[in-house]
């Protein structure tokens, strides 16, 4: 292909200096390689134009795509120095565009281009140069055409207008002949370029060329028109791909830019190739995009179609203009976006998108900038492709302002919301492929595996320095015995004694004594540990409604007791029901990988109790490790699949304990039965109808309190807060909390509580301080709400925080529905802790059959206690009666509430009654409730009473794998003396339901405790009839 130059003239050249010796002025020619000039010319007189009418020929190629045009002039005659004075780059048509052109030629007309100076300035230096401008005309022919073409053209100052139309015509004619196919956004670009230059040359004529005329940059081609627009094509919906491997094929592919300087906002990784991401993302009329202007409640929606924008790379761009919905708490904003392709090569996207909302306070003076980065990650274990996307953004300031701060606060805060909806909806379309985003089966299938064998945990926990250096000195010991050789009798040694004969043996073989002892013990506590795991790891749950799911993975740095080793285990309490682990034996770095599953709840659980303890019985004041809440409302479903819980706790805080958890929290009926149904269920308590709000609205009200998807709205009323001064807001319910949002000049006041926290609801009658209206007050629990505390009236003497609102617009209506649904929470939790004690006494009524009772002496008691009163067995049996002596002594040895049923006759000679009563804590940190059926009978002499309780011990550890005996035998010891005296005895004995590891440590502790329990029994009730006695 041959490409032919013609320089005609040039005009508005700089004068030379004064005193500086100038030079005429000639053109360089530059294609690819190949290097031209002019003859040198002086204008006639300063100012005046360098004509040159000179035309060059060159061979171009694929390559050559740029054609550099210069204006130099000499400094003085006989020197070889020169100035450039400036110069322009143009874009060489494509081989193709000629190769399709008519007669195999294309040409652009005689053209006026503005000269940029060889090195870029700035400031006021870059609007002060002016360089001039070059008249150039050059064409483009293909191989097969012989013609030779000859520009005879004048300067255009000679040309009639004639010329210019006919000119004009001619552009037309080859911006019509490409107008059917363009080849690249470079094509479309140069024909547009001949009209508007045409019309430049038109301008020149009259001395009114606009000085934004120029087509290229010094540095990269721009494609300016003469009117400062974009050289611009628009890509129809279908060659969106097409455009997309365009870009991909281009000569020059830029780097990955760098994240933007404010910092990362999103970041995902995807189960979907790079190219379909950027299709579902980007793409004309993207069903992603829909989806999501319908939940963040976008209106007047305007996306413009894809045009190419001529630079060097070409690129990409769009704009979408439209209207986010407006609530009670904000207006309508206007928004205009910017989207450009910086990027495209097929595996890699970045997308640079500028956001203006110029109808906002401050709105002119900034606009965001989001960068999006789609890059192909590596192949994943399973086969799948897997694409990452980033999103970093920028403030980019247009006016100075001193609201800077408070306007970067405010823009991070409403990307943040934005972007975990944009989260949630690609989230329905493309599969997450990080941890964030696994499903619960993936994240608990590691749990399931089977656990390691026993020859591998016996080698972890053998093998340490006591094991070793017991074995060694064992080995040692018995080589030395089968070496050595009987010696004489020495001391007091006789015949089968044989003692240490010097010190040194005497503290070896103490050593070995303890070593021995300290490895027996070890094994003892692995055989135990291995027989049986214990805890409720692999219990399914039941029903149908919201399930939780603990799974328990390990801890960290749990702190040591006393004695240097630790037995941890935790206990997780939600709506009532327990959860507890299997017990650790010696670490404080344990691991469970457990799994704990809490029966269905009809409603969505706010809080989750956790509790880590060190095990030693049941009755021991155990020692607590640490404790946390982990509440629902304050957490995603994201963070809580995967979450480090600090322990608080002196303990805890002091060595920085850690509990590392997976929760999923999910409902099995969907979430539109299940708010439907709670929704009418409510309606009946509260006496009028409930509407489910739209989806708009409850995803407002859920970033507002910045609350997770479950959480659903029911309610919400304007109102005033009593404080110091009434703030008047907003009050909202849903399901778990009762929120409050006030906006007060831009000062801000949001709060929440939660319904379980609340103690009681009452109506105060109208006061001068709310205003002439009635008011609501809500009391919370000791120490509960504690984080709402900025919005609390005050706090009483027992730390309970009481909130009043009032000025309500219904106050009737709102009352209604507010106390309605407290009600309807405090009985529900009422209902749970009376199903409970009924479900524990259900289960142990079915053991109360007479002669299981009696099967008593099949178990193994052992005497405990034994003790004499100068009181005549009758009256101590009065501790048994039911009566005002039973109650005050079992009141003062520390069981609380208790309830005995009357005596009943089973069977000729045997009584029965049924007792119930909890610990104190002291008598045991669990608190714990009793379950108690005893069988009183007269004794064989008929001289005394023989009382057998068998008691079913609840909320205990292990309290479900053993029952208590006592056997108590009182019996009148003869005396001539008076008054008479009795002889009491107290025997204790365990029946094990289920086998545990911890039989002997619990045992022994029930024995010591019960025993001591049985002891203060008959001594405060012997003290009580002395004293009625001697009274």
């Amino acid at each position: 292909m041959r490409l032919y130059v013609c320089v005609l003239e040039a005009r508005g050249l700089p004068v030379a200096p004064p005193h500086g010796h100038g030079g005429g002025f000639y053109a360089r020619v530059k294609v690819g390689r190949e290097r031209a000039r002019t003859r040198a010319v002086e204008p006639a007189e300063p100012g005046a134009a360098a004509a040159w009418n000179e035309e060059f020929v060159f061979e171009v190629g694929a390559e050559d795509d740029v054609v550099e045009v210069g204006v130099a002039r000499r400094r003085g005659e006989g020197t070889g120095r020169r100035e450039v004075v400036g110069r322009v780059k143009l874009p060489v048509p494509p081989v193709q565009a000629a190769s399709g052109a008519s007669g195999g030629r294309r040409s652009v007309p005689p053209t006026w281009f503005t000269l940029q100076p060889k090195h870029r300035r700035k400031g006021r230096a870059a609007a002060a140069a002016d360089c001039g401008k070059i008249l150039l005309t050059f064409s483009l022919c293909g191989e097969n055409n012989d013609s030779t073409v000859i520009h005879s053209s004048t300067c255009s100052s000679s040309r009639s207008d004639t010329d210019v139309e006919i000119e004009r015509s001619t552009c037309r004619e080859h911006s019509g002949t490409n107008s059917v196919m363009v080849d690249s956004p470079r094509t479309s670009a140069v024909a547009q370029t001949c009209l508007d230059d045409s019309d430049r040359s038109t301008q020149a004529n009259s001395n009114t060329v606009s000085e934004d005329d120029g087509l290229m940059e010094p540095s990269a081609a721009t494609g300016k028109s003469a009117h400062g627009s974009d050289a611009e094509t628009s890509i129809p919906d279908a060659s969106f791909e097409e455009a997309m491997e365009t870009m991909k094929s281009g000569s020059s592919t830029p780097d990955m830019p760098d994240d933007l300087s404010a910092g990362t906002i999103f970041e995902h990784t995807y189960l979907v190739e790079s190219k379909d991401l950027n299709s579902l993302l980007f793409g004309p009329d993207s069903q992603f995009s829909k989806d999501l202007r319908e939940l963040q409640g976008t209106m007047d929606y305007d996306e413009q179609p894809w045009t190419w924008k001529s630079q060097d790379p070409p690129s990409l761009t769009r704009t979408c203009r439209y209207t986010k919905g407006g609530t009670k708490l904000m207006k309508d904003i206007k928004t205009i976006e910017e989207q450009t392709y910086l990027k495209a090569d097929g595996k890699s996207f970045a997308i640079m998108t500028r956001v203006r909302t110029p109808e906002v306070p401050f709105g002119n003076c900034f606009e965001v900038v989001l960068l999006y980065k789609i890059t192909q990650s590596p192949e994943l274990a399973s086969g799948e492709e897997s694409t990452h996307l980033t999103v970093s953004y920028n403030l980019e300031f247009l006016q100075s302002t001193m609201m800077k701060s408070m306007i970067e606060g405010s823009v991070k805060d409403g990307l943040k919301e934005n972007f975990e909806s944009f989260a949630e909806i690609l989230s329905r379309h493309v599969k997450v492929a990080d941890s964030a985003g696994m499903d619960k089966e993936q994240l608990l299938a590691p749990l399931q595996t089977d656990h390691p064998s026993h020859i591998r945990l016996a080698y972890k926990y053998f093998c340490n320095f006591t094991m070793i250096s017991t074995v060694i000195m064992a080995v040692y010991v018995l080589v030395h015995i089968l070496l050595s050789r009987p010696g004489p009798l020495m001391g007091l040694e006789f015949s089968g004694l044989d003692l240490p004969d010097t010190f040194g043996e005497l503290i070896t073989s103490g050593i070995l004594v303890l070593q021995m002892e300290r490895l027996l013990n070890m094994a003892s506590h692995f055989i135990q540990a291995r027989i049986k795991r214990g805890g409720d790891h692999g219990v399914k749950a039941n029903g149908d409604g919201w399930l939780v799911t603990v799974a328990l993975l390990e801890a960290t740095s749990l702190p040591p007791i006393s004695c240097g080793s630790v037995d941890p285990y935790v206990v997780f309490s939600c709506n009532g029901i327990s959860r507890s682990s299997s017990v650790q034996l010696q670490t404080q770095e344990p691991q469970w990988n457990e799994i704990m599953e809490f029966d269905a709840m009809e409603e969505p659980p706010a809080m989750l109790d956790v509790e880590v303890f060190n095990f030693d019985s049941p009755f021991d004041l155990a020692i607590s490790l640490g404790h946390a809440e982990i509440n629902f409302l304050k957490h995603t479903s994201t963070e809580l699949a995967d979450i480090w819980v600090p322990l608080e706790g002196k303990l805890a805080q002091t060595c920085q304990s850690k509990l590392h958890l997976r929760i999923f929290l999910e409902n099995t009926r969907g979430p539109e039965a299940s708010v439907r149904d709670y929704l009418n269920k409510m309606e009946k308590e509260v006496g009028k109808k409930l509407h489910v709000r739209s989806p708009h609205r409850n995803s407002t009200f859920q970033k507002l309190f910045s609350l997770p998807h479950e959480e659903f709205l029911i309610a919400d009323y304007a109102c005033s807060l009593k404080r110091k001064l009434p703030l008047q807001g907003r009050l909202f319910l849903s399901a778990r909390i009762v929120g409050f949002y006030a906006n007060l000049f831009g000062h801000k006041t949001k709060f929440f509580f939660l319904w379980d926290d609340i103690e009681e609801v009452e109506v105060s009658p109208p006061s001068f301080t709310t205003v002439g209206t009635p008011s609501l007050v809500f009391t919370l629990k000791s120490g509960r709400g504690l984080e709402a505390k900025n919005g609390a009236k005050s706090q009483d003497k027992e730390g309970r925080l009481k909130f009043q609102f009032h000025s309500f617009g219904s106050f009737s209506k709102a009352s209604r529905t507010i106390i309605g649904l407290w009600k309807t929470k405090s009985s529900a939790i009422e209902q749970r802790a009376k199903l409970e004690e009924d479900q524990d006494d259900e289960s142990y009524d079915d053991l109360d059959d007479v002669q299981s009772m009696l099967s008593i002496r099949d178990v193994n008691l052992s005497k405990e206690y034994t003790v004499e009163h100068p009181i005549d067995a009758n009256l101590l049996m009065g501790v048994f009666d039911g009566g005002p002596l039973e109650t005050r002594t079992m009141s003062r040895v520390g069981c609380l509430d208790y309830t005995a049923t009357p005596w009943e006759e089973t069977k000729p000679g045997v009584l029965e009654r049924h007792a119930s009563y909890k610990f104190n804590r002291y008598m045991s940190i669990f608190g714990g409730e009793v379950v108690s059926t005893q069988l009183k009978t007269l004794s064989e002499d008929g001289d005394g009473w023989t009382v057998y309780d068998v008691m079913t011990l609840h909320n205990v550890p292990f309290g479900d794998y053993f029952r208590v005996h006592l056997r108590y035998d009182i019996r009148s010891v003869a005396s001539s003396s008076e008054p008479r005296s009795c002889r009491c005895e107290v025997l204790v004995g365990i029946e094990w339901l289920k086998s545990s590891k911890f039989q002997k440590r619990i045992a022994r502790n029930i024995c010591d405790k019960l025993a001591h329990r049985a002891k203060e029994v008959l001594e405060v009730a012997g003290k009580e009839i002395t004293s009625a006695m001697s009274g």
